[in-house]
């Protein structure tokens, strides 16, 4: 099969894994996240999908997307605009985040923040939840299902939620054996880089009703996240959109005023 930048990615995360020694399992019990929750913050308004409002400087597909961007300024601005929680990238050689990023915009905003990042272990879990993270990225094509059930079971330890990253129906079978209960749904073909905006729809629609559904990529404007609100999506996750708009705390709000409808 062909490698993908998701795989390129990963190996490098796994990479830097090795070289940490540290024991994680002494960890667990002692790295406790006391902050506002992830998952009660995308339902605290069940009329209205939930904005999770993404901190981006770059990405591999697309290339700079703020390369001037100040994390503070923007984080309170989708906060102003009335997003659900914030989304941070940490990865620094793929897309120019940094843990200082996430960090700072803890500092200057009160709602809950993801970090997003390629989890790859444990500690990453726990790291997560001691730089004050309310919730990680697991993303389903990077990691196998005894690494899905243990992240998961780190998170919820540490009292930290998971939104468990699927690309299709099958991933999305294995993120809901794995007990995940907030499912994203990347729009993003892996290979191709291309966006499929049917791709949410078609695998929300068969999620059970008690799962978080959540739709990411490819959503750039208040139409695209109406169609995919039509399925029953939940929240909707956007990143260069919002980092790249003259007015994001306007565009988060326009975002947020967009009616849910509840799945079946």
């Amino acid at each position: 099969m062909t490698a993908t930048y998701l795989d390129t990615i990963v190996d490098a995360h796994r990479a830097r894994a090795a070289l940490d020694q540290r024991p994680w399992r002494s960890r667990v019990g002692e790295v406790v996240y006391d902050g506002p929750s992830f998952f009660d913050a995308l339902m605290a308004d069940p009329r209205h999908v939930a904005v999770i409002a993404e901190i981006k400087r770059r990405s591999p597909s697309k290339g700079w997307l703020n390369d001037d961007l100040d994390v503070q300024a923007t984080a309170r601005n989708y906060e102003s605009g009335g997003a659900a929680a914030i989304s941070v990238l940490t990865d620094e050689d793929f897309f120019s985040g940094s843990v200082d990023d996430l960090r700072a915009v803890r500092r200057a905003v009160s709602v809950p923040l993801l970090r997003k990042d390629f989890t790859v272990s444990a500690n990453d879990v726990l790291d997560a939840a001691q730089m004050g993270a309310a919730a990680v990225l697991l993303i389903v094509a990077a990691l196998s299902d005894a690494e899905l059930e243990e992240f998961m079971a780190v998170a919820s330890a540490c009292h930290v939620d998971a939104l468990v990253e699927v690309h299709d129906a099958h991933e999305a079978s294995r993120a809901l054996a794995a007990g995940a209960r907030i499912v994203g749904v990347n729009q993003r073909d892996l290979r191709s880089f291309d966006v499929d905006p049917r791709r949410a729809s078609a695998v929300v629609a068969a999620l059970p009703s008690s799962v978080l559904a959540v739709a990411e990529s490819g959503l750039t404007t208040v139409e695209d996240v109406a169609r995919v609100a039509e399925s029953g999506v939940d929240a909707v996750l956007v990143g260069e959109s919002f980092v790249r708009a003259s007015s994001p705390e306007i565009l988060v709000r326009d975002f947020s005023c967009v009616k849910r409808r509840a799945r079946a």
